[in-house]
């Protein structure tokens, strides 16, 4: 098969495939590469078309320029929570592309530098090995936004990170470095150069048997299918806050450049 993101290129997403690796590359640097419907399921069906394709052996999921991405788009987002109710949330586009890479069955590789914020956080946790540079900022701010954990981080991060330093990163909302990241199990390792390391990494990779590459992460990811439901699940409670009062006045606060001020709804 014929791989769509590159037979037809689209102008926020740079697609190459070079000796079986898929580098998938956001490009909008105009806005630290926020994400918005289309992209989301556009790098979505590039990542179920890859683990189809039997000339991808591995996936590397970065940013075009200095930054991983920005999260959701607020424009796009608010627009999404207007059709609120109109379609089940697990259809919602994030959602969509969270599902597709927690079910990707072949090495799935993230280089981060800049701003990873939001999605560029929990897609993380759905990576085999995340590799990040001394600029990186990472942030899961759904609590300061009167929302709630996307992605399965709540389960996810509370693995891997344990369940003090889990609580740390989604109930403070607080940004936090690489060596931060580091500490939580959410990096590998800091890289000088990172989208180099994660293409040594990748060609690494690519040159093993894929069939045993394959059958080792599924026997590392058996339980995929509970994963997927918790995004499901996760989806559902995250739809239900949006729209809230506290989801509203984060944003008028955001509009407004100003601290939000919940006090009023405690």
């Amino acid at each position: 098969m014929t791989l769509s993101c590159i037979q037809q290129p689209h102008e926020h997403l740079n697609a190459n495939l070079e000796n079986g690796v898929l580098t998938l590359a956001i490009n909008r640097p105009e806005a630290k590469n926020a994400l918005y419907t289309e992209l989301y399921l556009k790098i979505a069906q590039a990542l179920d078309e890859a683990d189809l394709d039997k000339s991808v052996r591995a996936v590397i999921l970065r940013g075009e320029n200095a930054d991983f991405t920005a999260g959701n788009d607020m424009q796009d987002f608010m627009k999404s929570a207007a059709q609120k109710g109109q379609a089940p949330a697990s259809q919602g586009a994030p959602f969509i592309l969270l599902k597709s890479a927690a079910k990707f069955s072949k090495p799935l590789i993230a280089a981060v530098r800049g701003v990873a914020i939001g999605i560029g956080v929990t897609i993380l946790l759905h990576c085999d090995l995340v590799y990040s540079d001394s600029t990186a900022l990472f942030q899961i701010p759904f609590v300061s936004l009167g929302l709630s954990p996307e992605g399965a981080s709540s389960k996810l991060l509370v693995e891997q990170a344990g369940y003090h330093k889990a609580a740390e990163l989604l109930l403070t909302a607080q940004k936090f470095d690489s060596a931060t990241a580091v500490s939580a199990n959410l990096v590998n390792s800091i890289e000088d150069d990172v989208y180099a390391a994660a293409a040594k990494k990748a060609a690494q990779l690519s040159a093993l048997p894929l069939a045993s590459l394959v059958q080792s992460k599924a026997l590392m990811k058996h339980n995929v299918n509970d994963i997927v439901a918790w995004i499901d699940h996760e989806a559902e409670i995250f739809m239900d806050r949006v729209g809230s009062p506290e989801m509203m006045e984060a944003v008028a606060a955001f509009m407004q450049k100003r601290k939000p001020d919940f006090s009023q709804f405690n």
